[in-house]
């Protein structure tokens, strides 16, 4: 009974574990993209595989977390994606390496907050005055 109680609690505390890893990865994705999207920088591929490397190499993530942690966030070379300036396209495919769902998501959310700030385009209508101006 004592190694299924333990077994329990070790599955626990590894289940947190990788949920503290995940959000502090999520923090690390976000600041980085934010940093692009302040410039207005599009979402590419290039961009994107820039961003998950300078993530997993952040030290303070690295030092936060052990190594088969950090190689749960690895992205598994039998996954290429494109290495190219065309913007991102994943389709309807919902099965995305984390850093690369953390970016996506970052971008996404600031695309939705740009359009709600944008003002309502109304169309213009002149008319014409008496003077002709």
């Amino acid at each position: 009974m004592n190694e299924l109680t333990s077994g329990h609690a070790d599955h626990g505390l590894a289940a947190r574990r990788y949920q503290t890893a995940a959000r502090d990865l999520e923090h690390i994705v976000r600041n980085i993209a934010a940093r692009y999207i302040v410039q207005q920088v599009p979402l590419t591929w290039r961009l994107l595989h820039a961003i998950e490397a300078e993530a997993l190499a952040d030290l303070g993530f690295a030092s936060r977390h052990d190594a088969l942690m950090l190689g749960l966030f690895q992205r598994p070379s039998a996954l290429p994606y494109p290495e190219t300036d065309e913007p991102v396209d994943f389709g309807a495919s919902n099965a995305l390496p984390a850093v690369f769902a953390f970016a996506v998501a970052v971008y996404e959310e600031a695309q939705r907050d740009a359009a709600r700030a944008a003002p309502r385009q109304r169309p213009v209508v002149r008319r014409p005055r008496a003077w002709g101006g």
